[in-house]
């Protein structure tokens, strides 16, 4: 009876310390009661059978803080089971009242000792996080700014007080104690007892096996707590970018009356770019940080650059290299996902198919105009500024893929040019470095890394990116070697940080939402993560950007104030350079003087329509008989005057004047008139302006005026029209005064004398000096010479014979002449005679027309009775009238088309001239040239970026 009695106390005892030593409120079932009690009193049910307890650990009571139960803790009514003797009832009553107040004390105490321990433990399991704050949002740090933790520790019971407040433990071991011994002496749950005890060293191998697994459980469970908090961090940068996008909409409408200032980072890409116009070969003078994408090609840049920028922007080729020039991306905040470039005003919607594909096909006809003839690649930047709610701000650069082997079709020198370009952007020692990877394929077959380790081999600015890591871990038969990969051991180069990202499926057609999704659960289920072979910070594209930004700015912080300083004594060198070469001349740049040589050159276009009608007509008279003079003579007058009557003498020059408007005087007038243009804009422009006159304009003025002059096309329809005017003015015969008679002898003169004097040096040429030159300077007749000397004075003779001999020589006649030669000991050829006499016959008729137009001078009253009854004719007078005549008629009308039409077209082709120069920077650079130059324009440029620099560092410590 009594050992009935002492089991059921050890009983309530056991099921008292199962309730409260959880700290849970609860009814145990039987399955939970001492394995006594259930052999003496509970026999008949059916889960007597001996089972090994559970092992539970203090982990799987207190999983985390928020799992301890901060209310006070209360007693569940104890159920007994079934008791076969209810005698003495009030003493037991007491008993166990006592025994209650030990049972509350001691669980409570212990309970809260043991949580207190369990917390104490867990947190020396937790990893020092110190190193990834960056992951963790902002305002979980400044969480001690609302809750008073230090409060709240000193308010938790020390160590001694809940020593106090336990009982007696020495006593509690020691009653324990009685009780195993009265159970082991002999008592029916012996067997019991001794089956545990056997049971034992299974105990010491199952919680071996236990520890194992405890810790593949905590990773697992720290890696679900990590990508728990991860989802749930991107929630709330999603609902923050949502209000951000709200906020920034309602600042783009108005709502709040208030200008929006520039961001941040558009500050500093505009500086970035007024670096790029001034030193475009990225000196020393340009290092300001910049993120810098380099990597073999196809190995995943441009997919890394579009999760960051969370669009696919870039033009996408299998195989083909479509990075042919250096792409410098400004991400920054806006209400909307929008991108622009630098000298665009158009904004492609990023959210919508049609803009991206437009956007895609703007950025590869961009770069194909940068590419030279003859080359692949160009060293020439895109600026692109892509904006939206979320972004990570900083300023990124894709470079062209580095190649090993040049492929055909492209230029022999495209690796050792993006080789070039590469060093140009990594030689910046603020430049960050994102190292690209394919993971893909054999790490031995990389280029870049060695490029990387020549720029930075101490890694201070690099950062590595592993690509396609999903194909990596399928394709690869050593997970360990991604993980040495990653920890940087199998490259030689040395890095800030390693990460391991999925760039998608290969499909170019996924979004990047698609591509988001399917990184994370790559890594959720990857083995990479469950084995710790990578750190979860390590992964996503999405820490990428986080890392990589931050670095950044950070960068940016530490050399923007080194970098304002530098220019400051840069632009005060450059003043005093200037002020001691050119005190007295203003500061302009090369736009600034483009734009007063363009003021000069319209304002001397201009000049052209000022010009007076009676200059434009006698200049283009002048020219067009100059042209045509020797036709007239010889082609028209000459043959005509041959002829023995005057109607004979009309009809032939009637038939010679068609054939010639016809055929060739309208052409020949219309050249006449664009080479006078060209020689009035010629002198305008070329012309020095006195003391205002700059000379460094001379080069562009002068290529101004041949692009203007080679542009330019005169009217198709003006020789038709031309056509029959001058028609109608050579059949015109009619002199209606004295004035126009003598005016046309007198022009008639001036022709034949101009041509005597012309004929007369031929012959000269031909003869050689007379005797007044042999005797006065020495000069003596060569061997032909003297020939021709002797053929002349011998056609001479035979022209004074027949004073009217006709133009050409009969053949008797000329064996005449060279029979006379050779009895005088001269030889000479038929062809010589010929030549000879043409120049001698050519002098004796001038000088005969000549006379007949000194006769003619009286004969205006004969031509006005038709000459009847007169030996006197002069219809070679009435020839030159009329051509005279034409002359005056074509120059009118050439100049009407030239002030109305002409004049106007060059200006319009000058300023279109200098629109297309003013686009062209190299074609200024080219013009305007020169030291005085080229000082204005970088004082111009370090004042500008000064200025900047100024203004973003301000803008900066305003952020801070």
């Amino acid at each position: 009876m009594w050992r009935a009695r002492r089991a059921a106390v050890a009983c309530e005892v056991c099921q008292s310390l199962v309730k409260h030593s959880s700290g849970i409120k609860r009814n145990v079932p039987l399955q939970k009661l001492h394995l006594v009690s259930r052999s003496i009193y509970h026999s008949h049910h059916p889960a007597l059978t001996l089972q090994r307890p559970q092992l539970r650990t203090s982990f799987q009571q207190f999983s985390s803080l928020t799992n301890l139960s901060l209310h006070k803790l209360k007693l569940s009514p104890i159920k007994y089971g079934y008791q076969p003797h209810r005698n003495f009832w009030p003493a037991r009553l007491a008993a166990r009242l006592l025994k209650l107040r030990y049972i509350i004390l001691g669980s409570a105490v212990g309970g809260g000792y043991t949580a207190k321990k369990t917390f104490d433990e867990w947190k020396d399991m937790i990893p020092d996080l110190s190193d990834y704050k960056w992951i963790v949002p902002d305002f979980i740090w400044e969480i001690d700014e609302y809750i008073d933790l230090e409060k709240i520790r000193k308010a938790l019971p020390s160590s001694e007080d809940l020593a106090n407040l336990a009982p007696d433990l020495d006593k509690i071991t020691e009653s324990l104690s009685l009780l195993k011994d009265f159970f082991t002496a002999g008592s029916p749950g012996e067997t019991a007892f001794r089956a545990t005890d056997h049971g034992s060293e299974g105990d010491k191998h199952y919680r071996k096996v236990s520890d194992k697994e405890k810790i593949d459980q905590l990773q697992e469970e720290l890696l679900h707590t990590q990508l728990k908090y991860q989802r749930i961090l991107e929630r709330l940068e999603k609902e923050n970018k949502e209000l951000r996008k709200l906020v920034l909409q309602k600042d783009d409408k108005g709502i709040h009356h208030r200008k929006l200032k520039k961001s941040l980072i558009d500050m500093y890409s505009e500086v970035l770019d007024v670096l790029s116009d001034y030193d475009a070969s990225y000196n020393t003078q340009d290092h300001l940080p910049r993120v810098v994408v380099v990597g073999d090609q196809s190995a995943g840049k441009t997919s890394v650059l579009e999760m960051i920028a969370q669009a696919r922007i870039f033009p996408r080729g299998s195989g083909e290299m479509m990075t042919r020039s250096p792409v410098k991306v400004t991400l920054s905040e806006g209400p909307h996902h929008v991108a622009l470039f630098k000298d665009s005003s158009r904004e492609f919607d990023l959210t919508k198919e049609e803009d991206l594909a437009a956007l895609r096909h703007e950025i590869e006809l961009r770069m194909r105009k940068n590419v030279k003839e003859g080359c692949t690649v160009s060293p020439e930047t895109i600026s692109l500024n892509v904006k939206g709610p979320g972004l990570q701000r900083m300023v990124l650069v894709d470079l062209p893929g580095v190649i090993n082997t040049v492929t055909s079709g492209m230029a022999p020198d495209t690796k050792e040019t993006i080789f070039s370009i590469s060093k140009a952007y990594m030689q910046n020692p603020n430049a960050i470095i994102l190292c690209i990877q394919d993971g893909s394929v054999d790490a031995e077959r990389s280029i870049v890394t060695d490029l990387v380790s020549q720029m930075d081999p101490h890694g201070r600015r690099t950062i590595f990116v592993l690509t396609k890591v999903d194909l990596a871990e399928k394709n690869v038969a050593s997970p360990s070697r991604i993980q040495q990969i990653i920890e940087g051991k199998l490259f030689p180069m040395k890095a800030l940080g390693y990460f391991a990202v999925v760039t998608g499926k290969g499909n170019s057609s996924e979004s990047i939402e698609a591509i988001r999704e399917y990184e994370e659960e790559f890594f959720q289920n990857s083995k990479l993560l469950k084995t710790s072979m990578l750190k979860a910070h390590q992964v996503t594209t999405r820490n990428l950007s986080l890392a990589v930004s931050d670095c950044f700015w950070k960068m940016v912080r530490e050399s923007v104030e080194q970098q304002a300083d530098s220019f400051k004594a840069t632009r005060f060198n450059l003043e005093t350079e200037w002020k001691n070469n050119y005190p007295r001349l203003r500061e302009l740049d090369r736009n600034e003087l483009f734009e007063k040589a363009k003021n000069e050159i319209l304002d001397e276009v201009i000049s052209l329509s000022q010009v007076t009608p009676k200059h434009w007509e006698e200049i283009l008279q002048q020219s067009l008989w100059e042209r045509v003079s020797t036709h007239v003579i010889e082609n028209i007058y000459l043959p005509a005057a041959q002829t023995m009557n005057s109607g004979t003498f009309n009809t032939t020059v009637d038939i010679k004047l068609k054939q010639w408007t016809d055929k060739q005087l309208p052409n020949k007038a219309v050249e006449v008139a664009w080479e006078t243009l060209q020689e009035e804009f010629s002198r305008f422009m070329t012309e020095p302006k006195g003391k205002e006159h700059d000379d460094i304009f001379d080069k562009l003025k002068e290529a101004v005026k041949e692009e203007s002059i080679k542009r330019h096309k005169w009217n198709d329809f003006a020789e038709d029209s031309l056509r029959v005017i001058q028609h109608n003015a050579l059949e015109d015969r009619s002199i209606s005064d004295k004035q126009q008679w003598d005016a046309a002898i007198y022009f008639m003169e001036e022709a034949l004398q101009g041509r005597l004097k012309d004929t007369e040096n031929a012959i000269e040429n031909m003869i050689g000096p007379d005797w007044k030159k042999r005797w006065m300077y020495w000069k003596n007749r060569t061997q032909e010479q003297c020939v021709h000397n002797e053929t002349k004075n011998e056609l001479e003779k035979m022209l004074k014979v027949n004073d009217e001999h006709p133009a050409y020589l009969a053949s008797d006649e000329i064996t005449t002449v060279r029979k006379n030669l050779e009895s005088r000991g001269v030889e000479v050829d038929p062809s010589l005679i010929k030549d000879t006499w043409h120049q001698v016959y050519r002098r004796h008729f001038l000088k005969t027309a000549l006379n007949h137009c000194n006769l003619c001078r009286r004969g205006f009253y004969y031509y006005q009775r038709h000459f009847i009854d007169s030996e006197l004719e002069c219809n070679d007078v009435v020839l030159f009238w009329r051509i005279q005549r034409m002359l005056a008629i074509t120059a009118n009308t050439l100049r009407q088309q030239l002030t109305n039409t002409e004049v106007r077209r060059l200006e319009k082709n000058v300023k279109e001239v200098l629109e297309d120069f003013a686009d062209d920077a190299e074609k200024k650079v080219k013009l305007l040239t020169g030291k005085r130059v080229q000082l204005a324009e970088d004082l111009k440029k370090v004042r500008e970026i000064q200025e900047k620099l100024d203004a973003f560092i301000e803008a900066l410590h305003q952020e801070k």
